[in-house]
């Protein structure tokens, strides 16, 4: 589970910024938002209030630049990703770090880099003890090779396998040491340099990032008879029109006919690379586009399998396609990935949540995600401008965060707890009224000159 993330000198956030999971003892409200690992208690929320243009999503770009930085090396477009309020941020460090858990340890893996010149200068892995202490399991400098800890007690041949690892590296700074030890190495199950295989694992398999503008989305269970029954029962209790929904087959010609060229060059490469990766001979998959939800099947080499979902409404004679729905609707495919999954020890991280959604069918997705993932090790962050969510029935006061951009245009994020609102009062109005900052400031504005 996620701990706690912190950054500087990135996007609107110049000095150093955290968004900590961690619940406060002091807050007995929702009990049930928490799960404990050893002693430490977190929370299973974390809600992001601000206006526009104050710097929430940037908070959901962190977590889109962390993963692309493991999987990719610095990217080109994180160049321009340094805070641009003042000159000297283009040559400063920026720095980012995630405190996690895997299992019932907890670790803090992060890395430095000049983003203007796509350098990285440091690097880091600890692990986290209950007491308050770590054990750095390696770190590197910019200068020099990775260095591992004598704590973790290698054997002489694991020892000799880091450090040849480490040396073919010394040299690259594009480029992040933990991705390199996850690279084509095969590390046995009991090997100490296993370490480096959990956090990788963790931290790319384990956040999963909704934006508006991903083009497409990936679906885990439109693939039988059982979970397309629970869609159906789960659709009708968000009062959508859809009575139920169905597969229907289409050609590959059909296919190119729904989707712009671009995103169907996307699919394809996409479904390539997974075919590439995958061992199977048998691979599915669901994506969408914005007015397109259809599933892919390959069987060897044989022609891919390839169907859509049709919507029916009530009586109607004639059956509705993906395209036809609302906004809204198609929203909530989005969201019902998040209700349906069976992935374990996840963290859900949306912007926009509320997007094309009525404020009611908002705070019943809310509840059904609380009420559907209880059990589970699961945390969603989302960043929303949805008052009427802002309840203490729904959410602890240390759940609740705000985003603010002063007037030098740095954005500063903090914590609802630190105003210390009685159980009984009406968030949302203080809110609107402007008690905790984060909501938009307008200046005068006269249609005529005097």
């Amino acid at each position: 589970m996620l701990t706690k993330i912190s950054f500087e000198n990135f996007r609107s956030f110049e000095q150093p910024t955290e968004l900590t999971m961690v619940s406060s003892t002091k807050i007995r409200s929702n009990a049930d938002h928490r799960t404990q690992i050893k002693s430490t208690q977190l929370l299973r929320y974390a809600v992001v209030y601000g206006a526009n243009a104050s710097g929430k999503t940037n908070l959901v770009e962190f977590f889109r630049f962390f993963r692309a930085a493991l999987e990719i090396g610095l990217p080109s477009w994180s160049a321009r990703l340094f805070c641009k309020n003042h000159a000297e941020n283009e040559r400063r460090d920026s720095l980012f770090e995630v405190q996690f858990s895997v299992g019932e340890t907890f670790y803090a893996y992060g890395f430095s880099a000049v983003l203007s010149e796509r350098r990285i200068t440091g690097e880091w892995l600890y692990e986290l003890y209950q007491t308050g202490s770590s054990c750095c399991i390696f770190q590197r400098d910019v200068a020099a090779e990775p260095q591992i800890t004598t704590e973790l007690a290698l054997s002489t041949a694991e020892e000799e396998r880091f450090r040849t690892y480490a040396s073919d590296f010394s040299d690259n700074y594009s480029s992040l040491f933990l991705s390199e030890m996850n690279r084509n190495k095969k590390i046995a199950e009991e090997s100490k340099l296993r370490v480096f295989r959990d956090v990788f694992v963790w931290l790319r398999r384990h956040l999963y990032i909704y934006t508006p503008s991903a083009p497409i989305t990936d679906f885990r269970y439109y693939y039988n008879a059982d979970s397309l029954a629970l869609i159906n029962r789960l659709i009708q209790t968000f009062d959508t029109g859809i009575s139920s929904i169905n597969i229907k087959e289409i050609s590959l010609t059909e296919l190119t006919k729904m989707l712009p060229e671009p995103i169907y060059n996307d699919v394809m490469n996409d479904l390539r690379q997974r075919v590439e990766k995958s061992e199977m001979s048998h691979i599915r998959v669901s994506m969408r586009s914005d007015t397109s939800f259809f599933n892919l099947e390959i069987e060897g080499s044989k022609e891919p399998k390839i169907t859509t979902i049709r919507m029916k409404h009530g009586e109607s004679f004639f059956d509705f396609g993906f395209e036809d729905e609302s906004d809204g609707t198609r929203r909530l495919f989005d969201l019902m990935d998040m209700l349906l999954t069976d992935a374990e020890d996840v963290v859900f991280i949306v912007d926009e949540l509320e997007r094309s959604l009525h404020p009611k069918l908002t705070q019943r997705f809310l509840e059904l995600f609380n009420e559907l993932r209880k059990d589970k090790r699961t945390q969603l962050i989302f960043t929303t401008h949805e008052s009427s969510i802002m309840n203490q029935k729904l959410f602890r006061r240390d759940e609740i965060w705000f985003v603010e951009r002063a007037a030098d245009n740095n954005s500063s994020l903090y914590s609802l707890d630190r105003f210390k609102e009685r159980y009984d009062k009406s968030l949302s109005k203080a809110y609107l009224e402007g008690r905790y900052g984060a909501i938009p400031v307008f200046s005068r504005f006269k249609f005529h000159s005097e």
